[in-house]
């Protein structure tokens, strides 16, 4: 359940490396042959060994952990999922138009509380959104406050960010004075990227900072709680 997150018209329809710097207040979560014996081409054998080598470099689903820690005594944990082709199962939702959503990609958002998938109910496809290949737009510039209960109202809360290329790193400010840092990660090979910050139960936010690589900061919004 999300707080405020803005959906995708796709993601409506469908029902819905490391740690990478997250951190609370200052402390970090948690033999060589003779030419003349090569052939003039390279034996069947070869050609098959380097194709499957190729194949095994391009998975088809990508998983790359966004970050991971504790928080509320609960471990918790943010990772974006990047399915090249879409998966066996998944339909294309309908736009309110009644055309279907464009993709020919897959790209989900897993995160956790205590073992808990956020957004279960939903379904296997909850928080995931078709896209096309591994550098479609669409997939930036959203950012949600999500929880297990009253729709991210209450309870230990994970502020999840999927900001612009220029983002490296936000800064959750909590109504207690301590802040949580967190440092944007990509998923291998695709344009896709996200910070994940724990916001524990019984703190509100006060304002959520954005910022280049310079430090310089780029956005500021005070609309969470």
């Amino acid at each position: 359940m999300a707080l405020s997150f803005a959906r995708k018209a796709a993601m409506a329809a469908v029902a819905v490396a490391a740690l990478g710097g997250v951190s609370f207040g200052a402390s970090a979560s948690e033999a060589a042959s003779s030419p003349a014996a090569h052939p003039a081409s390279a034996p069947a054998s070869a050609v098959a060994k380097r194709s499957a080598s190729a194949h095994r470099q391009v998975p088809q689903v990508v998983t790359q952990v966004i970050g991971r820690g504790r928080v509320g005594g609960h471990r918790w944990s943010v990772a974006l999922e990047f399915h090249r082709t879409l998966p066996k199962g998944y339909t294309l939702p309908t736009l309110p138009d009644g055309s279907t959503a464009p993709g020919t990609s897959l790209l989900c958002q897993r995160m956790y509380i205590g073992g808990v998938r956020i957004d279960h109910q939903g379904g296997r496809w909850a928080d995931c959104q078709p896209v096309t290949g591994t550098q479609d737009p669409r997939a930036s510039g959203e950012m949600g406050l999500w929880g297990l209960h009253d729709k991210g109202l209450s309870g230990s809360r994970l502020m999840v960010s999927n900001p612009e290329a220029d983002v490296a790193y936000g800064v959750v400010s909590l109504s207690d004075g301590t802040q949580v840092k967190a440092t944007t990660v990509a998923v291998p090979g695709t344009t896709y990227r996200a910070w994940a910050a724990p916001i524990p139960d019984g703190r509100t936010i006060t304002a959520v900072d954005q910022y280049d690589t310079h430090h310089n900061r780029l956005t500021h919004d005070t609309n969470w709680h």
